[in-house]
């Protein structure tokens, strides 16, 4: 469930881009506008008012945004603003210019988009930097077609779980064979290949690859595994992490909310209330301050701290 709250009855996409212009005049930014108007627009919407604004303006409304806006407050606003697929290609091209962690940013975009928003997001980034998002790639993950039916094979599923057994005994992790199982199969066939390996070998697959925990590919596969399977515990964690730990995580608070706020950040916001007996809403306003906790709680689904 998305946490996403669009007013029933909303402005005129002209009158929308007439207040934004307005927010931008003057001698301050009037940013809770800004917030109030962009923070309850879908991204059918959002889209329509950037067209809008340009073809008026004739400037890109998220340039005006990078004139008026600073810091973790403008990069929340300016990726909540980018369509789904230009965001994911954007944040993944942030990360092909760094190593280890930014790699679970590419593993998210692979593993919680559908085939077809994939398919977006790599002709996005075609468009946006004139080259394929496989050239600049190292993980296979991105590139492959995931089929998304019900339907499941039980007899492959008990053939696979033998073979990923198999190669995690000996610490074969990054077998081409691991990762085209877990890169092409359904999440409906995974389920059930993890399900066999569980009860074939009494272990959660998740337990046989914490044999490292400084192994960096390993740490990639256990979120790989967690992203297809669970993907609200996985989202829970990176936003336990990026909150609770000794100094906030921006980067990764901004990506959650911005990119799981119109489909499942609902589900994500229960999970960590669980597991961490505090609402998320809570944790943000303990851990952020200013225009950027309150963009951050609108989307959230909470537009008071």
């Amino acid at each position: 469930m998305a946490t996403l709250t669009v007013p029933s009855a909303i402005p005129s996409v002209s009158e929308d881009c007439e207040q934004l212009r307005k927010a931008f005049s003057g001698w301050g930014t009037n940013e809770d506008l800004i917030i109030d108007i962009l923070g309850h627009r879908n991204a059918e919407q959002r889209n329509l008012i950037r067209k809008f604004y340009a073809e008026t303006y004739g400037e890109d409304l998220l340039k005006s945004l990078d004139k008026e806006l600073t810091s973790d407050f403008e990069r929340l606003v300016t990726l909540w603003t980018l369509d789904p697929a230009e965001r994911d290609a954007h944040l993944a091209n942030e990360a092909t210019k760094r190593w280890t962690s930014s790699n679970q940013v590419l593993m998210e975009i692979a593993c919680t988009r559908s085939a077809n928003q994939l398919l977006h997001a790599r002709q996005a980034y075609h468009a946006r930097y004139k080259k394929s998002l496989e050239e600049d790639l190292l993980v296979p993950l991105v590139s492959a077609y995931r089929y998304e039916g019900d339907e499941v094979n039980m007899s492959l599923a008990k053939t696979e779980a033998k073979f990923l057994h198999e190669k995690i005994s000996e610490k074969a992790y990054s077998d081409d064979d691991v990762v085209r199982v877990l890169g092409t199969r359904s999440k409906a066939q995974i389920n059930a290949t993890l399900n066999y390996y569980k009860n074939a070998h009494g272990k959660d697959i998740i337990e046989d690859l914490e044999d490292d925990p400084k192994d960096d590919f390993l740490a990639l596969l256990r979120s790989t595994v967690k992203c297809l399977v669970y993907p609200e515990k996985y989202f829970e964690e990176v936003l336990r992490s990026a909150i609770n730990k000794r100094g906030t995580d921006e980067g990764a608070l901004t990506r959650v909310v911005s990119t799981r706020a119109e489909f499942d950040l609902k589900i994500i916001a229960d999970e960590y209330q669980r597991r961490n007996s505090v609402p998320l809403t809570r944790a943000i306003t303990k851990d952020t301050r200013g225009d950027y906790e309150k963009m951050l709680l609108v989307l959230a689904g909470h537009d008071e701290a």
